[in-house]
């Protein structure tokens, strides 16, 4: 059976987790109200799911956490929090929780989590002894992933995540830059869930103005509006029973926002120009590459439009931080558009291979792709040289060599000065008065830093 330790100071809580738990017949289940003994408790590692509480005096969840992390003690997490404890769950994320409930809470959503974690262990161990590699001859679906292309350790670790968020309705919350594959994953969740032999609607939330996303969002009727010249099915409708991809969710409106959190909760809404509610089928995929905790912050994100998209959260690592990656895609791009265009370029030169070893991708998989395919039209003998690059890539490239080592860009003194304060800061919840102690400079100091460098919360 699953055991599963849970840590609160709220013995109401600690109470009806108990008897909700041991009523399913599925767990063991240990719960502990004081918080000092959790060190003690979780150094035996004799459980294997953790339900902790964030606020709690003397030992926090924060501080069990980061001992977790220092530690090295693998153990699934999700953590008990309020919808107004926005920065406990940002810090959370950060030191990687699996998940975390909203109190008070909801037992069909504990139930899943659990569930998750159930399996997660379970396969954990069974990597552990050697039965089961990460690859995709060990997922349940590996059809979904095969235009996906990579043969990086912790894509394929994010594949059987997406296998479990899949299999639930959960609205999902993709992070990752342009050109990471987003919607590949998207689409990937779609192809594994229920809802897969209905439609697929993906949208770029951020091309819209207000006026046009609402028309486009939730459809209009016959002379609603100046040029309604009939009825037209919104992507709500048309992805009815299916799937909603919304990629830069980041960047709609505020206003937008609010929108699109009613029709969330409520799961109906109003075409334009009529007074017949709609009943919404629909499950949310949504992607950023933008930081929403700073947009939060910011006042340009709602954080409960946040809570209710990042149910499930896929974090997609960026080109730079999978090397091994770039000449895997780069040879399967050069023989696809060599057959594409014809041509007889058998391999990659060795200055070049080390050149886009040593390039940061901005643009991540997609720049990569256009990269090959921009040169082999060049190219007209059997290696893919460098006289064929695009001039920027050239450019940027020779600015970047004395920068690198091992593919990672160097730091500047300053930027290694911002960065560390930055940390400090975010240990000491911004007491500059502790923050200053501990990086051995006056307070006056570390203000003017903070200013110099913009780091006020």
């Amino acid at each position: 059976m699953t055991r599963i330790l849970v840590i609160d100071d709220d013995r109401a809580i600690l109470n009806f987790m108990k008897v909700f738990l041991l009523q399913t017949g599925q767990f063991e289940v240990e719960i502990l109200q004081d918080s000092t003994r959790a060190f003690e408790i979780l150094s035996r590692d004799q459980h294997d799911i953790l339900l902790l509480d964030m606020d709690m005096p003397e030992v926090s969840g924060m501080d069990v956490l980061r001992f977790l992390k220092n530690e090295s003690i693998d153990i699934f997490t999700a953590v008990l929090t309020g919808v107004e404890d926005i920065d406990l769950a940002i810090a959370a994320m950060k030191l990687g929780i699996s998940d975390y409930l909203l109190k008070p809470v909801d037992e069909e959503k504990l139930l899943s989590v659990l569930k998750a974690g159930s399996e997660f262990q379970v396969r954990a161990k069974r990597e552990t002894r050697g039965e089961e590699a990460f690859s995709l001859a060990g997922l349940k679906y590996p059809e979904a992933f095969q235009d996906i292309l990579t043969c990086d350790h912790e894509m394929l670790h994010i594949f059987h995540h997406v296998e479990k968020f899949a299999e639930t309705d959960n609205s999902v919350l993709i992070w990752g830059e342009s050109g990471s594959g987003k919607e590949l994953i998207a689409r990937a969740i779609h192809v594994i869930s229920k809802r897969r032999d209905n439609n697929f609607i993906a949208v770029n939330a951020g091309a819209f103005a207000d006026d046009l996303f609402t028309s486009e969002f939730f459809g209009h009727d016959r002379g609603s509006f100046t040029g309604a010249v009939q009825d037209k099915k919104g992507f709500l409708e048309e992805a009815n029973g299916g799937t909603l991809f919304l990629d830069e969710i980041g960047e709609l409106s505020l206003p937008i926002q609010v929108k699109l959190l009613r029709v969330l909760q409520e799961e109906e809404f109003y075409r334009l120009g009529s007074t017949r509610n709609v009943k919404m089928n629909v499950r949310i995929i949504a992607a950023t590459n933008k930081n929403l905790f700073d947009e939060i912050h910011r006042g340009n994100f709602r954080k409960d439009l946040f809570f209710r998209l990042n149910i499930n959260a896929i974090h997609l690592p960026a080109l730079r931080e999978r090397r091994e990656d770039i000449q895997f895609l780069a040879e399967h791009f050069l023989k696809e558009y060599t057959e594409k265009y014809g041509k007889s370029i058998e391999r990659i030169s060795t200055p070049v291979m080390k050149l886009m070893r040593n390039y940061s991708f901005p643009g991540n998989v997609r720049e990569l792709m256009n990269l090959i395919n921009s040169a082999i039209v060049v190219e007209s003998g059997k290696e893919l040289r460098k006289t064929s690059l695009p001039c920027y890539f050239l450019e940027q490239s020779r600015s970047q060599p004395d920068s690198l080592v091992n593919g990672q860009r160097l730091l500047s003194l300053q930027e290694v000065e911002k960065e560390h304060i930055r940390k400090v800061l975010e240990h000491t919840s911004h007491n500059k008065t502790l923050s200053a102690k501990i990086l051995g400079i006056s307070r006056v100091s570390l203000i003017s830093r903070v200013k110099k460098y913009e780091l006020e919360k």
